[in-house]
């Protein structure tokens, strides 16, 4: 059953001090609304005032100085995939980017969301995980940055207050010269949720890999150590499933790499 329209506030954010503001206030930010929307068409979305943070242009857009690649938040999937210097220097996020959804997801799916909606079939946390990212939290008392392996701290779970907003990604510009490779299963090629995702990026002995879909949050390896993954049986894989394809595609990743 759909949910009832008049039971929601949506208020447009004038700009990112105003936003910060609303969180105090209770709202929560909606940008592309490729999550929310599919929980309100169910009649599953429980929080009622919301606010739209897509017309902030603060938070869309891409910065480029010699150490990083900084983006901001709102930045869609096809601003990703149109980014000359992130296709030279992280593939992997053209990749992610072009494998989620369809090209209308793609137009207004942020990167933010991706990140904050905090799925564990995510696309493109596994990539940003392995180019070592950092996030920017912002809030009415500053802002901080967090290195994105510490972020998802479980099922829905995340190093980030209420009051706090994710405004910016940072990627050191450092991977350019090693080999990069991803892969996404799932039922069908396209447009279809990942049983297991995979990212994968190496130099020499130095290997850095992370996986989706294979525990409670997009996991990060240390030690490329693939028993570390903890995946479940649901509706759309088994857990002995995904465990032979991360095997497997850890296997394709060392060949293809060495």
């Amino acid at each position: 059953m759909r949910s009832h329209v008049p039971s929601y506030e949506l208020v447009v954010a004038r700009d990112l001090p105003h936003a910060l503001s609303m969180l105090t206030e209770g709202f929560r930010p909606i940008a592309g609304g490729t999550d929310v929307m599919v929980l309100f068409e169910a009649g599953k979305l429980a929080h009622k005032k919301w606010m739209s943070i897509r017309g902030l242009p603060e938070l869309r857009t891409i910065d480029v100085t010699p150490d990083h690649i900084t983006f901001g938040a709102l930045t869609t999937y096809t601003d990703v995939r149109r980014s000359a210097i992130i296709a030279a220097e992280f593939p992997l996020m053209i990749e992610a980017a072009a494998l989620t959804g369809g090209i209308a997801t793609q137009n207004r799916g942020t990167i933010g969301g991706n990140i904050v909606n905090a799925s564990p079939a995510a696309d493109t946390p596994p990539a940003l995980l392995v180019y070592d990212a950092e996030v920017e939290l912002t809030s009415p008392r500053g802002s901080r940055w967090v290195p994105y392996t510490q972020f998802h701290k479980g099922y829905k779970v995340m190093d980030l207050a209420s009051d706090e907003l994710l405004t910016r990604i940072r990627l050191p510009r450092k991977f350019a010269s090693w080999t990069h490779f991803y892969r996404k299963v799932g039922t069908r090629r396209a447009q279809a949720i990942s049983k297991v995702c995979f990212a994968g990026v190496r130099r020499g002995d130095q290997m850095r890999v992370a996986l989706g879909s294979v525990g409670p949050a997009p996991i990060f390896l240390e030690n490329s150590d693939i028993s570390a993954i903890s995946p479940i049986d649901d509706v759309r894989s088994t857990a002995r499933y995904r465990m032979q394809v991360a095997k497997n595609l850890m296997e394709e990743f060392l060949h293809a790499s060495a």
